[in-house]
């Protein structure tokens, strides 16, 4: 079973929009994903848009949780289960490589 961590390592804000300031429009994401031996990792960038007369959390009141709930809710259940899906194979390739290039047998061994 892998385990899963996700990380915010950017945000990029629009100084002011819809009358508020430092409204963030794209997030750097990463997510981490571990065997407990083997480490792999995907990133991305997730564009938001704020709309006028929604709810609106000040930037300095945003949290890292905050944020990576607003990454998955627009990537969407099915395209994170994707990515979990894809570091999963990564990591099983890293257990069990499906290409490896052995030491040509002609070749003298040098100890």
């Amino acid at each position: 079973m892998n385990t899963y961590t996700w990380q915010i390592n950017q945000l990029d804000c629009y100084p002011t929009a819809e009358s508020q300031t430092n409204v963030v429009f794209a997030v750097h994401w990463r997510i981490n994903a571990t065997d407990g031996t083997h480490n792999v990792t995907s990133y991305g960038v997730q564009l938001l848009t704020y709309t006028a007369g929604t709810p609106f959390t000040p930037f300095e009141q945003l949290t890292e949780e905050t944020i990576i709930g607003w990454v998955q809710s627009a990537l969407g259940a099915e395209q994170v289960t994707s990515i979990q899906a894809n570091l999963d194979t990564q990591i099983a390739n890293l257990v069990n490589p499906p290409i490896i290039s052995p030491r040509l047998p002609w070749l003298p061994v040098f100890n």
